[in-house]
């Protein structure tokens, strides 16, 4: 097929009313009101009723786009780790501390509960003020 050889798909023809001859005065659509005047009807006017954008709930506050950090305490490393171990992301995530999605915010270590082992924090992993003093 062609270029030349492609034709338009029958349409319908549109009735315009309202250009005088038979019909007179209100050529047939009625006395006053919204649809006897040219301007076209809104297709979201629901007649004076709040329109269903406005009826539907509101999704209320902020959500941040930036991954939370992932909050780890020294009981939870205590219970997962050897001593003399180093704590990072990857070890986290093999001993199934984080989830990989929560990997990318990344890992804040807490001071909850003791630490009975001496372990060593890998650079990605942040340590609380009063968390610092458990590790080397």
């Amino acid at each position: 097929m062609q270029i030349h050889e492609l034709t338009l798909a029958p349409r319908k023809q549109t009735k315009r009313i309202g250009r005088g001859g038979k019909r007179g005065t209100t050529s047939g659509r009625g006395t006053k009101g919204q649809g006897a005047h040219g301007k076209k009807k809104d297709p979201l006017f629901e007649g004076g009723r709040s329109t269903l954008i406005e009826r539907t709930k509101k999704n209320r506050g902020f959500k941040s786009p930036h991954e939370k950090k992932v909050t780890l305490t020294l009981k939870q490393l205590d219970a997962r780790y050897a001593d003399g171990e180093t704590v990072t992301i990857e070890t986290l995530l093999a001993k199934r501390l984080i989830t990989p999605r929560g990997a990318k915010g990344g890992v804040k270590v807490v001071a909850t509960g003791k630490l009975s082992k001496k372990l060593s924090l890998g650079e990605d992993i942040l340590v609380s003020e009063t968390a610092k003093g458990f590790f080397k």
